[in-house]
């Protein structure tokens, strides 16, 4: 029996687009020979669909995408995930469509209700196992989370299942792969049972899935990998209930695998929205020069311009290093000097601040007005701007409200300063995008004279620590200091992090590549007075 996997990159809410892509895939399915294809979860509205499931009119349309498929489905049965209302409830379900005809649905057992998840806000809860027969074969049906936990598989396995075949939409952070092999492999051990794990591929405003479907044996070994971040069809050989070896695509290292993940979150994220191109501001420091890095390799040069908004503060070293990289990547790039803009604002509030000194007001000002010179060029051309500022300053509030935070997109959102330079060095080894002095010089906003970002923060190992210690892990101010953090390093971080909430809930959404970013999966009041011991 040839089974084929659709790994498919589907588009939240565009159903009747979803449905073609499941039937194209069927077609070319059956051309090579499967008689049955998986898709992931909820492949036929795209995940996580959100309020849109409370829509009546939502569910109607999947149910109308439903019958379309039964009635031009080549010879080939189907295992399609979808909402499905019954009995006034609603459920996330898989269906096999064979013969022109629904012959089974599955209701999925247990629903995620942590991290970026909400399913319990829509779904009621399935209780049953469901196992169909397919050639000589009987297939148990498990959707994403099932397979976390022990009772689903077994009760396939009790309804008479010799393999389970599990739907899924599992989103992407780091080391991801290797939990889902662990927690997979325990269920193919438990129950001795093979199973197929299908995952959805592409990007969904701050959620990247990494597809990286995979076929364990009886014994949890893995037969099969399919490749990450890559839409495909694929073929699993059953032969006496046990997966045939197959091609297994090689390992990403973190840095591949989180650069590719910020590189398809992008794409998706610009071109499901119909945005014809980017425009960011090119500073010559390094979180500009990697986002720049990756916008070029996801959208094409042609689709990204740079600009270079120089102050007084700027050194040359920094234009130079802007300019250099521009050419080495091939973009369009201007120079806007904001000088002149400056001392406009700064005469114009002079007297209001007569007497008082050159301090964070004066810094947020040249932000602002490279803020607004950049939204300008997106209203005039409909570029989406891309903001270029990481998640050890998003933590602490180094950023300013209505100038580096005003955009559309925030590539480096979930990425750690520390992380940063990784990846920009991981990109030149590829190959020379990003000038070496942007790497090695230090970091500094260039908004005051001789600033450095080590002025007011501590050294970027540490803070970024702190900020995985306190954001990701959700540590006490005294377990951290017990690491060996200065006690007065922890306190200032912890401080900046718990009053910069209001910062973050104005930013632009950003690829999540961590357990845990600023966005659906933390979110804490803005107004509190807790402090935490």
């Amino acid at each position: 029996m040839k089974i084929a996997l659709a790994q498919m990159n589907c588009i939240v809410g565009d159903i009747a687009g979803n449905a073609n892509k499941i039937l194209d895939f069927a077609n070319r399915a059956h051309q090579n020979g499967a008689s049955l294809l998986i898709t992931p979860e909820l492949a036929l509205c795209g995940y996580p669909p959100e309020d849109l499931l409370f829509r009546d009119d939502f569910n109607a349309a999947c149910e109308n995408a439903l019958k379309r498929l039964c009635q031009s489905l080549p010879a080939i049965t189907l295992l399609v995930g979808h909402p499905h209302s019954h009995d006034d409830k609603l459920y996330n379900a898989a269906s096999v469509i064979e013969n022109g005809k629904i012959t089974v649905t599955y209701h999925k057992q247990i629903l995620p209700n942590y991290s970026v998840f909400d399913e319990e806000r829509y779904f009621e809860a399935g209780d049953m196992p469901l196992v169909f027969s397919h050639g000589e074969t009987k297939f148990g049906v498990m959707i994403c989370a099932d397979g976390w936990e022990a009772v689903p598989a077994q009760k396939a396995k009790q309804a008479g299942a010799d393999f389970l075949l599990s739907l899924n939409a599992s989103p992407y952070h780091m080391d991801k792969l290797e939990t889902r092999y662990e927690v997979i492999a325990e269920r193919a051990r438990e129950t001795g049972l093979p199973i197929i794990y299908t995952n959805l591929v592409g990007g969904q405003d701050e959620l990247v899935f990494d597809g990286a479907s995979f076929v364990l044996n009886n014994k949890g070994v893995v037969t099969q990998q399919l490749p990450s971040f890559e839409e495909c069809l694929s073929f699993v050989e059953i032969v006496n209930h046990q997966p045939v070896n197959a091609d297994i695509a090689p390992k990403l290292s973190l840095e591949a695998s989180v650069y590719n993940a910020l590189k398809l979150g992008l794409t998706d994220y610009v071109n499901k929205n119909g945005f014809p191109s980017v425009v960011l501001g090119l500073s010559g420091g390094i979180d500009s020069a990697l986002t720049l890095a990756i916008a070029v390799d996801a959208l094409g040069a042609k689709r990204v311009k740079a600009v270079m908004m120089s102050s007084e503060f700027t050194a040359s070293m920094s234009v130079d290093d802007a300019i250099e990289m521009a050419n080495l990547v091939g973009v369009r790039y201007s120079l806007i000097p904001i000088v002149t803009l400056f001392e406009h604002f700064r005469t114009a509030l002079s007297t209001e601040f007569e007497g008082l000194p050159f301090d964070t007001t004066e810094e947020n000002l040249q932000a602002r007005i490279r803020g607004m010179l950049l939204m300008a060029l997106s209203n005039k051309f409909g570029s989406i701007v891309l903001t270029t500022g990481n998640k050890s300053e998003m933590a602490v509030g180094y950023s300013t409200l209505y100038g580096d935070m005003a955009g559309g997109f925030s590539l480096l959102k979930d990425v750690p300063k520390t992380l940063v330079y990784q990846l920009a060095k991981y990109r030149n080894n590829l190959s020379r995008v990003i000038p070496e002095r942007i790497i090695t010089r230090a970091p500094s906003a260039e908004l005051r004279a001789n600033q450095t970002d080590q002025d007011s923060l501590p050294p970027y190992e540490i803070l970024d620590a702190i900020v995985q210690a306190y954001v990701e892990e959700d540590m006490s101010r005294q377990a951290i200091i017990q690491q060996g953090f200065s006690e007065k390093d922890v306190n200032r971080v912890i401080s900046l992090i718990d009053k910069n909430e209001y910062k973050r809930r104005q930013a632009p959404v950003g690829v999540r590549i961590t357990e845990r970013g600023f966005g659906k999966d933390r979110r804490y009041p803005i107004t509190c007075k807790l402090k935490f011991d």
